[in-house]
Formats: C-alpha cells, sequence, structure tokens
C-alpha cells in the first residue's frame, strides 16, 4: 500500500468519512427552518467531531520521533478537514457553512492539542451547546459565544470563527496531538 491510504487509515478517515456522509443525509432528510441556522450548525460540528478522530494516530510516539517534519502535515490535514466539512455538509448559506466549520474544525484541532486525540471533540461540542444556550443579545461578548448560529454578516462571527481556526491550526501543527 502507499503512504496516502495507510496514512488515512491511521487517521481513521473512512470511518469519518462514513459519519460524514450519514450527517448529509440528515440534513437533506431534516425539514429545518431555513432561516434557523442550528440544524446546519449542528451537522457541521457533528463533521468536524468526527473527523477529530483522525488527529492523531494510533501511537503518538511514532508521529513524534519520524523523520518526517510534522508541522506541515498537521496544518494540511486540518484544513483538508475544514474542507471536506464544508464540501460534504452544505446545508445552510456558504458563507456561514464556510465560516463554522473552519470554526469547529478549528476547535477540534486545539482540543487535540489540549486534551489529546480521543477528547478533540468536546472543544466543539462545548462551543455549539454554548451558543445554543446562552440567550442571544446584542453585546459583544454574547455575540462572540454565539458566534456559529450568527448571520452571515455578523464580523464579530468571522472574526471568532477565524482567530479558532487559526489558533486551533497553529496550535495542532506546532505540538501535535497531546498524550493521554
Amino acid at each position: 500500500m502507499r503512504w496516502p491510504i495507510l496514512y488515512a487509515r491511521s487517521r481513521r478517515l473512512p470511518a469519518a468519512l462514513a459519519a460524514l456522509a450519514l450527517s448529509a443525509a440528515l440534513a437533506r432528510l431534516g425539514d429545518a427552518d431555513p432561516a434557523s441556522p442550528r440544524l446546519s450548525t449542528l451537522l457541521l460540528a457533528a463533521g468536524a467531531m468526527a473527523l477529530s478522530a483522525g488527529f492523531g494516530g494510533p501511537d503518538l510516539a511514532l508521529d513524534r520521533t519520524a523523520a518526517l517534519r510534522w508541522a506541515p502535515r498537521r496544518a494540511a490535514h486540518v484544513l483538508l478537514a475544514i474542507v471536506l466539512v464544508a464540501a460534504v455538509l452544505p446545508p445552510g448559506p456558504l458563507a456561514v457553512t464556510v465560516r463554522d466549520s473552519a470554526g469547529l474544525t478549528g476547535l477540534a484541532a486545539l482540543g487535540a492539542a489540549c486534551c489529546g486525540r480521543p477528547y478533540a471533540w468536546l472543544f466543539p461540542f462545548t462551543g455549539l451547546a454554548a451558543s445554543f444556550v446562552v440567550p442571544p443579545a446584542p453585546d459583544l461578548a454574547t455575540r462572540i459565544l454565539t458566534w456559529p448560529l450568527l448571520p452571515p454578516d455578523a464580523t464579530p462571527a468571522t472574526v471568532t470563527a477565524l482567530t479558532l481556526a487559526a489558533t486551533g491550526t497553529a496550535a495542532y501543527a506546532l505540538a501535535g496531538p497531546r498524550r493521554r
């Protein structure tokens, strides 16, 4: 087998793609209100959480001792995950889909760097849960907490998502997944 196939299998890509396909099928079956971004954001978070299982291999020591420079590969892995989540799950407006997939996948990468691969899904889950629970308000702190549910033209949502994507990608690329 060639190394890309081995890499994809070691990062649980087939199972993650199956979860993405299931989420995409559920998105097309759901009869949600198009004005409410809750279902589309939930499905984007499910995609980011599914792909977060690949933010670390079965042997972390092997990842750290290989003769390869891992930082560019890890950054490419996160960027590919962002593209996959945005491309496979397009239930809402394109700007919101790209923004939310970047922010939620960045949160998953940050979770892998801080807590390790098995717990990487907690960061996008917690971020999404906070945005669902916090009541909408016009102040900046609330708009930052509820960034996934804001309309496409909301500047705090875009800045928050880009910050999360950049921070998560940088942390995961430089540090890798945390050891348990």
